[in-house]
This record gives structure tokens, C-alpha cells and sequence, in this order.
């Protein structure tokens, strides 16, 4: 039997950041949906929190389970099922690009926190912001 523990912190916007996640309750209703698909396709979510125009998830990958297999997955059958159930007023789509960052066992409790908090982090920050901020920390190019 074989034992993998890591934890992926996925980050994904909304299709050109359109604020279609608009309340707190229909974010809820969607992060929902997003663990109850997920479980049911044997890929545990950690935790799963987000705003109006894009979602935090930590997820623990499974022995045969990829990072790229996982976002097709989770973003696809989401996007379909919101707009199947009509929960925005325009067609729904999710960004196809997305951040997927290892996460080290010493931290976890603090990303947890840091994706419960997304709420009240995002009255100080937008994700423009945040996300120029994640590139600039990683020394990434843009």
C-alpha cells in the first residue's frame, strides 16, 4: 500500500475576473458543491473558500491523482453545474489558467487560515492585487 501525503493549494479566478460569485451565500452554495463532486470523485478537499471572483482549495493529492486532472475535474463539472442550475445571470466560466503551490506539513494550519479568511481579506485587497503580490513574492515572470 503505498502512503502520499501532499497538500496542493490551488488558487482560479472566474473567466476575465467577472465577479459572478457575487454573494457570500452563493459562494457557499458553490465551495458546497465543489467537496460533495470532489469526494464523490475521490479527490479530498481539505479546505475550500474563495470570493467573488475566484477560489482558494487545498486539496490532499491522491496516489493517482495529478494537478492537472484535478482542475479539469473540479473546474469543469462546477462550471457546468452552475450554469446547469442557472445560479448566475450570465454564462458562468471559470479562467483555464490557475496557481498550484506545494504545500510543506508546518504550514497547513496557516493556508487553512489564510483561505477561511478569504472573506474579510479581500475588503483590504483585490485579487489583482493578491495575485501580482504571489508573482512578485515566487519570482515568477509575467
Amino acid at each position: 500500500m503505498s502512503l502520499i501525503k501532499v497538500h496542493i493549494h490551488f488558487v482560479w479566478s472566474t473567466k476575465n475576473r467577472i465577479p459572478y460569485l457575487s454573494t457570500p451565500q452563493l459562494r457557499q452554495k458553490v465551495w458546497n458543491h465543489i467537496r460533495e463532486n470532489a469526494k464523490e470523485k475521490g479527490i479530498y478537499i481539505d479546505f475550500i473558500n474563495g470570493y467573488s471572483d475566484h477560489c482558494h482549495c487545498l486539496i490532499s493529492l491522491g496516489v493517482d491523482q495529478n494537478i492537472q486532472k484535478i482542475m479539469q475535474l473540479i473546474k469543469g463539472e462546477s462550471s457546468f453545474w452552475i450554469n446547469k442550475n442557472q445560479l448566475t445571470k450570465e454564462k458562468f466560466e471559470w479562467q483555464d489558467e490557475y496557481f498550484a503551490f506545494s504545500v510543506s506539513e508546518s504550514i497547513i494550519d496557516k493556508v487553512r487560515d489564510y483561505i477561511k479568511n478569504q472573506e474579510e481579506h479581500h475588503k483590504r485587497k483585490t485579487f489583482q492585487e493578491e495575485y501580482d503580490e504571489i508573482f512578485t513574492k515566487f519570482g515568477f515572470k509575467k
